[in-house]
């Protein structure tokens, strides 16, 4: 029998759906390489509303449809949460910081989830999740922190912001439980986001000039695979397995740099090794005693 507030074990289907949710901060760590090598970096806000608006005007168009009226108050604070805040921090915090600062301080989401889960779903967190958690944040450290790294304030409340963000949203798709399916909550999520990101960030950066080849290939690598798909898994093994699987976000950064040292030759050192075994298995660590 499982524990008040705690989820019961994960049938065969959910655990298929949190297994495919895997996937989703594998594509995530990937678009800082492809947003770095073929988009351009001086319009990051552009870039992040152009990857989640049309994203989620796909998902829509393939069978989502329109976010039904009752639900658009509930629908619009979650893509403000999970997507145009997000999104819009997180940008900002990445020009003022460097990347191993900013993807530390981000990693922090399974920590805060733990926490907001207190008032918000009756679940105390356990001295295991955070000492998991904790340890995810050393594992991503000795990744991607070096000597040089330097702290600014700015950028780091706003790193840290857009963590409490969508760790929020999280906490909240667990607590509203089913306002869509899967599909249809990652549709709309991305669009109300996108469509709210959209005019701040032309009004900020301008106009981009016209993208190539390049460009195009790189948006539809974002919107396609990096945005459309990885969101519509990553609700989908929310809805199976609830907030606990924010834990899989600590995947990201080492994707990302395991991405960098394959293909832009950012080797890695003996300690990022150790930091990768230290990351992977706070991860697996965290989903396991969330289940108990």
């Amino acid at each position: 029998m499982s524990r008040p507030g705690n989820p019961a074990p994960a049938r065969p289907g959910a655990r298929a759906a949190i297994l495919l949710a895997l996937l989703a901060p594998c594509f995530w760590g990937s678009t800082y390489i492809v947003f770095t090598q073929t988009l351009p970096v001086e319009h990051p806000l552009l870039v992040a509303a152009l990857r989640a608006l049309p994203a989620g005007i796909l998902l829509m168009l393939l069978g989502a449809g329109l976010p039904p009226r009752e639900k658009l108050g509930r629908l619009l604070l979650l893509g403000l949460a999970n997507i145009g805040l997000f999104f819009a921090l997180l940008f900002f915090s990445a020009a003022r910081l460097p990347g191993g600062v900013a993807a530390t301080l981000s990693s922090s989401q399974p920590l805060v989830v733990a926490f907001l889960a207190w008032p918000l779903l009756g679940r105390a967190p356990r001295a295991g999740q955070v000492l998991a958690a904790l340890a995810g944040l050393a594992g991503v450290a000795m990744l991607v922190l070096d000597s040089r790294a330097q702290l600014d304030l700015a950028g780091a409340v706003a790193a840290l912001l857009a963590t409490c963000c969508m760790a929020m949203g999280t906490v909240l798709i667990e607590r509203w439980g089913r306002l869509g399916t899967p599909l249809q909550l990652a549709a709309w999520q991305l669009a109300l986001g996108g469509a709210v990101l959209l005019p701040f960030a032309l009004l900020v950066e301008g106009v981009p000039p016209a993208p190539d080849a390049r460009n195009l290939l790189g948006f539809a690598y974002l919107v396609l695979p990096g945005t459309a798909l990885a969101y519509w898994l990553w609700v989908r093994g929310i809805a199976a397995a609830g907030a606990r699987l924010s834990f899989f976000g600590l995947l990201s950064p080492v994707v990302a740099t395991l991405l960098g040292a394959t293909l832009l030759g950012e080797w890695l050192a003996p300690v990022q090794m150790l930091g990768i075994v230290l990351v992977l298995g706070s991860t697996f660590a965290g989903m396991l005693l969330s289940r108990r």
